[in-house]
């Protein structure tokens, strides 16, 4: 692999005598993981479930290796949202984010969502999740991930760091900023992030990383924790950018990271400053790419539970929340009534979440249940995600080895006849091994498929 000589002379002289080791495993196979969804499944039952070949990764208690020749991103399982594909070492930020149910937790860069998904579900579907891109395609691709996962208490935007601020104020226990940078330790993986890497790009990163965190601390509230990380070796994109913020804002102190295996210490710049607090991720030391760590709070006693937020319109008419009802009640799914709201025929669940300071940009508030059209409900496929066994009672199950899984994900109908319970006709919740995949109808005992026609698997 060819790597730019400013980047391997920096490397040189950070690394000493390790620097040969770190130069060794560009020549070595990348490794690849997965961490499993416990929003919807049990770590024991999915090693059960799961045909691949896993070994436990060391530092995250839901995440694994697997072998190439696993195939997941094919298999129905990933359509079910059973598990996300992450690097090893991009698990580790929100392993260490000490995230609990009834947060209010931000991640300000979010996307694609891997780290996301993973605060999502140390929520468990209490609080609020506010996931944040400021490129309207990444966000996009966010969203997808977020409902495939099944989270329902999330707010998905798309605005810059600033707007944000202005509009949320100190109002989340825990945030994340998994910062835009040099991508530094993703060269393996990336290649063509090692063609576009120049010391000019290192500089503007960092001056980038500055302003989000300054911004980032405004919307933490008083003893909130902030995890920053970066996939980058560069002093000054990490340390550098940890050091600017101790010293701009008092308010701020750095915590100690709990110790791994394979970690190393960050660099110390400063005798007054602690950073070797910091915690640096190298391929030559963990089964994983290159990565750095920060976990901050913010000085003072978290205030406790956050208080119930009035909602804001959206309220549905009589004859809406009807035809919601009528369709809700094969459902077992949890949902008050007060958490929805109908915006131009589409109904969504509204978590509670702060008051908001203006207007801002967004891709999705809540879980988006479907539409009513025509006097009738239409549910959608992120409805479908967020359901769990048998919280719909018409559905139809098939084993992961069915051909037939296979065509529904592809888009085709479904000879379903002898599966068509009850009446033989309507909705079906459509299930692999008891999860949810989407929804079909039945018409003269063929499935009708109603899988979303952008996530379907292509041959």
């Amino acid at each position: 692999m060819q790597l730019p000589q400013d980047f391997l002379k920096r490397m040189e002289q950070m690394l000493g005598q390790e620097y040969e080791a770190f130069l060794r495993t560009y020549e070595e196979p990348r490794r690849f993981g997965l961490r499993v969804n416990t929003l919807k499944i049990s770590v024991d039952d999915f090693v059960k479930l799961a045909p691949f070949h896993l070994t436990p990764i060391p530092w995250t208690d839901n995440g694994f290796y697997y072998e190439r020749e696993d195939d997941p991103a094919r298999h129905p399982f990933y359509f079910a949202g059973l598990y996300y594909l992450q690097e090893p070492s991009a698990m580790t930020p929100a392993s260490v984010l000490p995230v609990v149910p009834g947060e209010y937790v931000l991640d300000l860069c979010a996307a694609p969502g891997g780290k996301a998904t993973a605060l999502a579900a140390k929520l468990q579907g209490e609080g609020l999740l506010v996931a944040n891109d400021i490129s309207a395609s990444r966000a996009r691709a966010l969203l997808k991930n977020i409902e495939v996962f099944g989270v329902k208490n999330s707010f998905v935007t798309n605005a810059v760091p600033a707007k944000l601020a202005a509009s949320f104020g100190e109002a989340f226990d825990k945030i994340l900023v998994d910062a835009p940078c040099s991508g530094e330790g993703m060269f393996r993986k990336d290649i063509a992030n090692a063609k576009a890497w120049s010391l000019d790009k290192v500089e503007a990163c960092a001056k980038l990383q500055r302003e989000i965190t300054g911004q980032a601390v405004q919307m933490l509230r008083p003893g909130g924790l902030m995890l920053y990380s970066t996939c980058t070796f560069a002093v000054e994109e990490n340390e550098g950018t940890i050091l600017h913020l101790l010293k701009t804002h008092p308010e701020m102190e750095l915590l100690e990271i709990p110790w791994q295996e394979g970690y190393t210490h960050g660099f110390t710049l400063a005798k007054e400053w602690p950073t070797e607090k910091c915690i640096r991720i190298f391929p030559h030391k963990m089964g994983g790419e290159g990565h750095f760590m920060a976990l901050l709070k913010k000085k003072g006693e978290l205030p406790g539970v956050h208080g119930k937020v009035a909602k804001r319109g959206g309220r549905p008419s009589r004859e809406e929340m009807r035809i919601l009802q009528d369709f809700m009640e094969p459902v077992s799914m949890e949902w008050e009534a007060e958490q929805i709201e109908v915006r131009n025929g589409q109904a969504y669940f509204v978590p509670e979440q702060p008051p908001l300071g203006g207007s801002l940009p967004f891709l999705r508030n809540g879980l988006y249940l479907g539409e009513i059209r025509r006097g009738r409900f239409e549910p959608a496929q992120s409805f479908a995600m967020a359901l769990k066994s048998g919280e719909y009672r018409d559905a139809i199950d098939f084993e992961y080895t069915d051909e037939r899984v296979r065509r529904y994900l592809s888009g085709e109908t479904v000879d379903a006849e002898e599966l068509a319970s009850g009446n033989g006709k309507g909705w079906r919740l459509v299930c692999v091994n008891g999860y949810p995949l989407g929804w079909g109808k039945i018409v003269n005992g063929t499935l009708k498929n109603k899988y979303h026609p952008g996530w379907r698997m292509i041959s």
